[in-house]
């Protein structure tokens, strides 16, 4: 499976229930938008649909903060 920026901003607005316009650069954790609760959710998201497994030290703002972010990040495990 693949994981694409449609895939995620889906994930976000629907199984997070956020309604707020959200595009690939959109600070999701740094403005308070998500919480951990939801960072754990998103990260077995992208485990299951990227097929791989997210290292505990890779979770960082840098590298979850933005859908832009988390596919950069992806790339980078394939």
């Amino acid at each position: 499976m693949s994981l694409s920026k449609d895939d995620l901003l889906r994930y976000i607005r629907s199984e997070l229930n956020i309604d707020t316009p959200l595009d690939g650069d959109t600070e999701l954790f740094s403005t308070g938008m998500l919480d951990s609760v939801a960072m754990v959710g998103l990260i077995s998201f992208v485990e299951q649909k990227a097929e791989l497994r997210v290292q505990p030290g890779d979770v960082t703002l840098e590298n979850f903060d933005t859908v832009d972010a988390i596919l950069a990040y992806v790339q980078t495990l394939d």
